[in-house]
């Protein structure tokens, strides 16, 4: 008998050279919430047997599908054909509401200090969270977490 094939994850939560790790810890627990997978592209600003870390996720670390990538590169290089990457930044006119997120997709954050880099998010397609108040950003975890639940409205019709 063949065991079916599992349904891919309600989406894929990517964060390219996270710093904190406070951030990356509640970013995790977002993930475990929703049945996300989490992806950390290095390096990071931090290791994940920070206790800044192991109190953010808390007992959520179990239920979590974390990746862990050497780079970029490496990380593209797991991307099945047809991957769906959304970069998230500032710099994009397209909001986050209008991107017609699919079962599977990947959200794209980049590093709290600065966002994604040029060359990255000019590669891909980009997405924004409105901020009617202004300031330069969101909360790293504060933007995955309104994003993804986004994401799953989308997906799922919540």
């Amino acid at each position: 008998m063949t065991e079916p094939t599992p349904a891919p994850p309600l989406l894929h939560v990517v964060l390219y050279e996270p710093e904190k790790a406070g951030n990356v810890g509640n970013v995790a627990r977002t993930c475990a919430v929703l049945g996300a997978e989490l992806h950390l592209i290095r390096p990071f600003g931090f290791h994940l047997h920070d206790r800044e870390f192991r109190r953010a996720v808390m007992d959520y670390l179990e239920g979590v599908t974390l990746h862990e990538h050497a780079s970029w590169t490496a990380f593209q290089g797991t991307l099945g054909a047809g991957a769906r990457v959304f970069a998230f930044s500032t710099h994009a006119t397209g909001l986050h509401t209008r991107a017609g997120f699919r079962r599977g997709d990947y959200l794209l954050f980049g590093p709290e200090s600065r966002g994604l880099p040029a060359w990255l998010r000019d590669a891909l397609p980009r997405v924004k969270l409105p901020q009617p108040g202004g300031g330069r950003s969101l909360n790293l975890s504060v933007a995955v977490g309104v994003a993804a639940f986004e994401a799953g409205r989308q997906i799922e019709g919540w």
